[in-house]
Parts: C-alpha cells; sequence; structure tokens
C-alpha cells in the first residue's frame, strides 16, 4: 500500500494536523483545571490502577532486586563510597554492570582467564 502524494498534499495534511494538535492543545488547558475533568481524569486513573494492580505488582516483583541495586548504588554514590558498595553488595553491583547501568565495565578485565 503506497500513497503518492504531492508537496502540496503532503504540506496541506500537516498543516490541518498541527491545526488539530493546536485546537486539542488550547481545549486541554481550558478545561485541565475544572472540577469535572479533574474528576473524570482521576476515576479513570483509578480504574486502571485497579484493573492492571496484579501486571504492575509482578512487574515489581520481576524488577525487585534490580531496585534494590539501584537504590543501594545511589546511596554510596551520594557518600563518595563506591568501594564500599562494591565491597558490602557484590552481587549488586554485578547486576547493575551486567544490565550495564555503569559505563565504566570492562567485560575483559572482569572475565578471569585463569
Amino acid at each position: 500500500m503506497t500513497f503518492d502524494y504531492s508537496e502540496e498534499e503532503i504540506h496541506s495534511i500537516l498543516k490541518s494536523y498541527k491545526h488539530k494538535r493546536e485546537k486539542e492543545k488550547e481545549r486541554y488547558d481550558r478545561i485541565k483545571d475544572t472540577e469535572e475533568f479533574k474528576l473524570k481524569n482521576r476515576m479513570c486513573a483509578k480504574n486502571h490502577y485497579d484493573n492492571n494492580k496484579d501486571r504492575y505488582k509482578e512487574k515489581y516483583e520481576n524488577k525487585k532486586d534490580l531496585i534494590k541495586a539501584r537504590k543501594s548504588y545511589y546511596y554510596y554514590k551520594k557518600k563518595n563510597d563506591m568501594e564500599a558498595f562494591k565491597n558490602k553488595y557484590p552481587e549488586r553491583y554485578e547486576l547493575l554492570l551486567i544490565g550495564g547501568y555503569f559505563k565504566d565495565w570492562k567485560p575483559l578485565e572482569s572475565i578471569s582467564t585463569s
């Protein structure tokens, strides 16, 4: 399925899309602070949360170790004591290295060739 549009048609399509987005933005800016909009938005968010609670819990359970590792990393980074982090939590440090969280990871140096 190919579309062959002239330059004028492309320009017209882009112009109408831009106009549509501007009107939607204006409408949103006009109604975003109304009580009715806030209540409706909150209700939609609550329904989404209630319907997907198990999915989010499962997602958290899958990433729990990574989250702990990142929190520990930021704690020790804030204290400027990365060596203590590496010594106290080597498994968390390794998890962050494997996940590509650090830029200083040199895979050839971490592999022992003995």
